[in-house]
């Protein structure tokens, strides 16, 4: 049976392990994000949504490139606002596939997902999706879209907490309030294709 080991730095930062292989999301720059710790990290791969500091830090991450990957990725380009990305620029959402397992990661979207889009973000086994609103989609948008979506694993991220996250970015509890039941766990946790439905909420692991 696949499985995924899913582990959560903070903000927008995972590293997602599969057959022993590290993928980190997202990195984010020292100092970059209130109330976090920088991040040094060793992992076979890096992906970045876009090139901001607090998502964009490659250098962060040193990476021992594996060769062929043993999973494959497929990237749809979107906006990082809803004026077609005229304020912040364009954000890159990552949908994985790791032998039966899909997984993705929304980065900064900033708007609803097109009806193309959402077409090819169906039959997810975990979602990565932005809660925060100001720079992203706010905690309503980001609901409709797991309603539209119907992800089997939801991983809120980019918010705001009592000891991190930006001023301008809304509290965690404006998201998971919407929902009936909300799971929690510590920095990580391990999917796979017999993982429940559920909102869960991971403790970021570099939270100060």
């Amino acid at each position: 049976m696949d499985n995924v080991l899913i582990e959560y730095l903070g903000h927008s930062c995972f590293c997602l392990t599969y057959e022993g292989e590290r993928v980190v999301l997202d990195p984010y720059s020292d100092g970059s994000v209130p109330g976090l710790s920088n991040l040094r990290l060793q992992a076979e791969y890096v992906y970045c949504s876009h090139y901001h500091g607090d998502h964009g830090f490659e250098d962060g991450v040193k990476v021992s490139f594996a060769g062929l990957p043993p999973f494959t990725v497929e990237e749809l380009e979107t906006d990082h606002d809803d004026v077609g990305g005229a304020k912040r620029g364009k954000n890159m959402v990552r949908i994985f596939r790791f032998g039966a397992l899909r997984v993705a990661h929304l980065g900064d979207l900033g708007r609803m997902p097109t009806e193309a889009e959402a077409q090819r973000l169906q039959a997810l086994d975990c979602l990565m999706i932005p809660v925060g609103g100001y720079y992203t989609i706010d905690a309503a948008q980001a609901k409709a879209v797991v309603d539209l979506l119907q992800p089997v694993v939801t991983i809120p991220m980019h918010y705001r907490s009592a000891d991190q996250g930006f001023d301008v970015l809304s509290p965690l509890e404006d998201f998971t309030h919407r929902f009936d039941r909300v799971e929690t766990c510590g920095d990580s946790f391990t999917l796979t294709e017999d993982t429940p439905r559920q909102v869960l909420v991971m403790r970021p692991r570099n939270a100060r």
